[in-house]
Formats: C-alpha cells, sequence, structure tokens
C-alpha cells in the first residue's frame, strides 16, 4: 500500500482547463471519495494517476515515487471502470487471471491469487461462467477481483456502480466497503452518486469545473457546507435556498427574504437567527445574502400558526416512512421532508416552520457565512 499526493495539477484539452490547481493527499490505506457533476474533471483526475492522461502540470506521487512521466504499467495500480470490459469469450477465472498469465507470474501464485479474490468477492460458483451467463453485479465483482488479484498499490474506481440497478447497486456498495475492510488498499473512487459517496468514503472531495470546492469528512461536508455550491450538491433532496438581507430586530438579527417573482400576501419571510446561526451584523446586515434550509429541516404546521412559510402543495411523494412536499412558496419550488402520513391534496395551503438552530447562510458569492467551527 502507498499514499497518493497530487502536486498543483492542471489538465488542459486544448485551450480548456478541465482540471485546475489540484491538491490532494491521500494517506496509506484511505479511501477518498470524488464527487461532482458531470464535466467536473473528477474521472480526469483518474485517469492522469492511472497514467492514461498526461498532466498539462504538476507532479503526481505515490508513496515517495514521482509517477508523472511513468507509463501505466509502471504505476502499480489498478482501475475498475464503468464498463465491466470483460471478454466474452473467457471464463470469470481466465478474465481474473488474465492479466497475470500476460505478466507470467507463476501458476501456483495465479491459483493463490484466484482463490483469494474469489473468497472475498463470493465468486466461487461462478469462476467457470462467461460473462453473459452472470447477472450485472457478478460481472462487477469479476471487474473488481481481476484488478484485486494485482495486488496493486492504489485502487482506482471510475463509477463502478453506474450501470446497475438500484437494488444492485446497493449490494455491491456493500461489496466494495466490506472489499476495503478486508483489504485495506488506498483507494481513490470516483462518483456523480450521493448515497455511494457519503456510505463509502473516509473522506470527501467536492468537485466543480474542476477546482476542489471542499475536502472532509461526508458528515462534516453535510452539515458545513463550505459554499453554496456545496451545499446544494450534497444532500438529497437539494436544499432549499431562499435570497434576502439580515436587519435588527425582534431582539436579535433576523432574515429578511427579497420578494419573489410571485409575491404573496404574507410579506415574505422573516426569520429570527438562532445565536450560532449568527454572523458578525457589520459585516452583513443590510448586504445580499442567501438563506439555505435542509428539506429535512423543515416541519409542516398548521397554517393558522406561526408559520414561516405559507404555501400552495404542488406534489406529495410518498417513500415509505417519509414523504417529499413540493410547495411553491411565493413563486419558488421548496421541497420539505415530513414523516409519512395522509397527504394534503394538491393546492391545499401548507405552512412550513423552519428551525432557526439548523439554517444556512451564504454571502452574495456563495461562501458560508457560518463555518467557523459552529455546525448542526
Amino acid at each position: 500500500m502507498a499514499s497518493v499526493s497530487f502536486e498543483g495539477v492542471r489538465k488542459e484539452f486544448g485551450t480548456t482547463a478541465v482540471v485546475e490547481d489540484f491538491e490532494l493527499h491521500v494517506a496509506d490505506g484511505e479511501l477518498v471519495v470524488l464527487v461532482g457533476g458531470s464535466g467536473c474533471g473528477k474521472s480526469t483526475i483518474l485517469r492522469m494517476l492511472a497514467g492514461l492522461e498526461e498532466l498539462t502540470r504538476g507532479v503526481i506521487r505515490i508513496g515517495e515515487r514521482d509517477v508523472t512521466g511513468l507509463p501505466p504499467r509502471e504505476r502499480d495500480v489498478a482501475m475498475v471502470f464503468q464498463d465491466y470490459a470483460l471478454y466474452p469469450h473467457l471464463t470469470a477465472r481466465g478474465n481474473i487471471s488474465l492479466g497475470l498469465k500476460l505478466r507470467k507470474v507463476p501458476k501456483e501464485e495465479i491459483e493463490r491469487r484466484l482463490l483469494w479474490a474469489a473468497e472475498i468477492l463470493e465468486l466461487g460458483p461462478f469462476l467457470d461462467r462467461r460473462p453473459k451467463q452472470m447477472s450485472g453485479g457478478q460481472r462487477q465483482r469479476v471487474a473488481m477481483g481481476r484488478a484485486m488479484v494485482r495486488e496493486p498499490a492504489v485502487f482506482l474506481f471510475d463509477e463502478p456502480l453506474s450501470n446497475l440497478d438500484a437494488h444492485l447497486r446497493g449490494q455491491m456498495r456493500h461489496e466494495i466497503a466490506r472489499l476495503r475492510r478486508r483489504v485495506g488498499t488506498t483507494t481513490l473512487y470516483v462518483t456523480h452518486d450521493q448515497a455511494e459517496a457519503m456510505t463509502l468514503a473516509d473522506r470527501l472531495v467536492v468537485l466543480d469545473r474542476g477546482r476542489i470546492q471542499q475536502v472532509g469528512r461526508p458528515i462534516d461536508v453535510y452539515r458545513a457546507p463550505a459554499n453554496r455550491f456545496v451545499a446544494g450538491f450534497i444532500g438529497t433532496p437539494s436544499m432549499n435556498f431562499l435570497d434576502g438581507h439580515l436587519e435588527r430586530g425582534d431582539g436579535g438579527l433576523v432574515f429578511v427574504s427579497d420578494p419573489g417573482p410571485d409575491r404573496a400576501p404574507s410579506g415574505g419571510v422573516r426569520l429570527r437567527l438562532a445565536p450560532d446561526r449568527r454572523p458578525d451584523p457589520a459585516g452583513h446586515r443590510g448586504r445580499p445574502v442567501t438563506l439555505g434550509v435542509r428539506p429535512e429541516d423543515l416541519a409542516m404546521v398548521d397554517t393558522a400558526g406561526p408559520a414561516a412559510l405559507r404555501g400552495e402543495l404542488v406534489l406529495a411523494e410518498l417513500l415509505g416512512p417519509t414523504m417529499h412536499l413540493h410547495v411553491e412558496v411565493e413563486g419558488r419550488r421548496w421541497i420539505a421532508v415530513v414523516p409519512s402520513g395522509p397527504p394534503p391534496e394538491p393546492g391545499a395551503a401548507v405552512g412550513l416552520s423552519i428551525d432557526p438552530e439548523r439554517v444556512h447562510l451564504f454571502t452574495a458569492g456563495g461562501a458560508s457565512l457560518l463555518r467557523d467551527g459552529r455546525v448542526v
């Protein structure tokens, strides 16, 4: 096993920079997940580490070794792709062991590694089957076994579960987590799936347009997003946002919403902020800010009571123990995650209360105002 370091890495395609000033250290044995939207550069970063893309600038190290100019075969990494890339005429046994045979590894060693990988991945009953005789999950495990038997210093996973259905993705997340616990190899994992990212990662690296937006433990990134992009990207459903400004009033600092495209008679939203949600009023009072509220931090209340938000129900999605309420508030769509129960009829008036202890605030430029240790 080995650590991985990216130092000032940049990648350009023509005149377009797809990765800029990428700096990251992955500790020996750590599993780091790169997550972001399509085109954010996450797969390009993985391919540069594997040696499949050249760097425009910067240095990549595996352990103490500078591998920037080395060909893929000399980097001691194994990559599992989105496409299983199995040979259809070979059995699982043949697909897993082919790379070792090409490297002239002794037969006894090949068999040892093959049986070791098959035991961990529970592939024993399928070793003599060809890919067309296996399910998608079994084929992905064969692809993982092919990487494992190389016993590399670093595992690379490039959206390995995106071709599977939801049930199989859940099973394979379990398999990868179990593999990581048993093998302990340094791993970089690329995905756009938040469930994978939050479940598997020791640390998340959130990317946007080729730049790191935040690095941290999944729970820390969720609770204390560094900026509006991270806040909106991490979490399902996405965080609700409302533009406004801060005023003195009601015995403290108050968030006051700006007029929406369909201003309701309620006169907008006024929310007294909790003490640990208050930025320095001298620096931000009167300036534009954005309030962020996660859907699970909203509660449905009687519209006759002191609801912070009043709107019209557009859709209620029943999801077992919870339901997602889509509510139109002054021309803006809000989503609330509430316990399941008899949902209101579409078009009904809905009241939503905001927990002032759990709101987020962002500057007009998108930076968080509440990161200095003041987390949920």
